[in-house]
């Protein structure tokens, strides 16, 4: 059973900096991907950013400059750091991993509220 496990979050003042990890189990053939999500209140979840075994990246607009993705020593575990918050990063954050042989992201967290203050 795949299971994806988020830490980090938590409650930032504007301009300040949080650290999320993420780590992936029980993939048969591992996993080819790692990425993290947001979703705001009332809003569509969207990419903030992901990267691949290659170490591709790939961010969302409103992040780029700020935010960092990065995979740790074993390639089922993922860094986000985020920098420069603002209030509009507010969301619950969701790690998902793509499993070689899939095509999307199709294991993910439970969410880890991130609340930036102005």
């Amino acid at each position: 059973q795949v299971q994806v496990v988020e830490s980090g979050g938590g409650l930032v003042q504007a301009g300040g900096s949080l650290r999320l990890s993420c780590q992936a189990s029980g993939a048969i053939f591992g996993f080819n991907a790692m990425g993290w999500f947001r979703q705001a209140s009332g809003k569509q979840r969207e990419l903030v950013a992901s990267i691949d075994n290659d170490g591709t990246t790939r961010y969302g607009d409103s992040v780029k400059g700020r935010f960092t993705i990065s995979r740790g020593a074993a390639r089922n575990t993922a860094h986000l750091q985020m920098n420069s918050l603002k209030p509009e990063d507010t969301a619950v954050y969701y790690c998902a991993a793509r499993q070689i042989r899939h095509t999307d992201f199709d294991s993910w967290g439970r969410g880890t509220q991130v609340t930036v203050s102005s």
